[in-house]
Parts: structure tokens; sequence; C-alpha cells
């Protein structure tokens, strides 16, 4: 099991417990929908060594809510950075049955051709699985090709959760990349779903 430095852990069974009484898992639902953008924002302002620019994008499955950094070098309100890099921060949304591919050749969302993404021992991930209604390219990042594979013990549980996702439509699930550099390369992934009884799974990977 990965043990997450302090800062960055998150108490999601508290989190439930605030969720209106007897709501049921469509309440805890949207509950944890409306609350978690903000303690992710918190939780990652924290533990950022730079000034985040936080923005959302709603997409058709998925809010994904990411760092924005070079809008402020942009705007000349800071310096330019070489060492930070925009990136996600969390993404969440509701399981669907897998979408059409898109186009080959698409760029992702921070403008790197998403090959550039992978290298060794690493493979171009989607933090919103395609099996489970991912695909947009804000949804792309480097990630350990035994994790993405299911070819480690790490990965073999990644792609559990990721099944009860796709053989659950609807499943409210989510991806939290935990950074320890300025870098888009996150060096844990966490990953959560609601059960149907309305208990939060959640697990760390390291990345």
């Amino acid at each position: 099991m990965t043990l997450l430095p302090a800062t960055h852990v998150i108490d999601y069974a508290a989190l439930i417990k605030q969720a209106p009484a007897c709501s049921g898992v469509a309440g805890v639902t949207e509950h944890l929908r409306q609350e978690l953008p903000a303690i992710w924002q918190q939780v990652y302002r924290g533990n950022c060594r730079h000034v985040p620019r936080f923005m959302e994008y709603m997409a058709p499955t998925a809010l994904y809510l990411f760092d924005r950094y070079s809008a402020l070098e942009s705007d000349g309100e800071i310096a330019f950075d070489q060492s930070v890099q925009d990136r996600v921060v969390a993404a969440v949304g509701l399981s669907q049955p897998e979408p059409l591919r898109p186009r080959r050749g698409r760029r992702s969302l921070w403008g790197q051709p998403p090959e550039e993404l992978a290298g060794f021992g690493r493979d171009q991930g989607h933090f919103v699985a395609h099996a489970i209604g991912g695909g947009l390219e804000v949804n792309l990042f480097s990630q350990n090709r035994a994790l993405n594979r299911g070819q480690s013990a790490q990965g073999k549980l990644y792609r559990q959760m990721e099944r009860h996702c796709r053989m659950h439509p609807g499943t409210l699930c989510f991806a939290r990349p935990i950074y320890d550099d300025g870098s888009a390369v996150p060096r844990w992934l966490e990953f959560g779903l609601l059960r149907p009884n309305a208990t939060l799974w959640v697990e760390v990977f390291d990345n």
C-alpha cells in the first residue's frame, strides 16, 4: 500500500459524513461532486511551490480541474519559470460506456503531441479511462506502463477499480494526480470511486 505525505492526505470518509442524512448514493454523489473541487484546490495550493491559476473544463464525461500556470506568465503577472508546467489537478465524473475514440494526431490541451507524454517504461495514460468515458486531450498524462497495463500488483488493483466503473455505469469516480515537483508528471495517482452502498473506495498508486 502506498502512503502519501501527510500534507496531501484528504479525509474522504469525513466528507461523506457531511452529506445529507438518508440521501442515498445519488445524494452522496451530488455532495461529492459539489465539494471535492474546492477541497482539491486547497490541498494542491498548500503543496505548491508556485502560485497556481485554477481553471475548470466541463467535458461530457467529467469535470477537469487544472492549473494553467502559463496564463499567469502570459499575462505578465509572474516571471517565466521553465520548471513549472501546466497540469491537471483532478478529474471527477460519472462512468459511461466507451465513446468513439478521438482522431489520431490530436494534440493535448497543453500543446505537446500526446506521443511525447510517453517514454521508457511510460504510457500515454488517461486520468479517466477510455473504457469508462475518458478521451479528452486534457485527460492525457505520462503514466507508469506497468500501472496502466495492469502488469504489476498495483496495476492489477488499478484495473480492478476501472473494471468496477465500467461494469457499473453512472458510478462516481475521480482521479487526483499528486506531484512532488513542478512538472506535469505525477509522482502518485489517487483513484477513487463510490460504491453502490455509498461508501468510497480510494487507492493511491505510484506513478
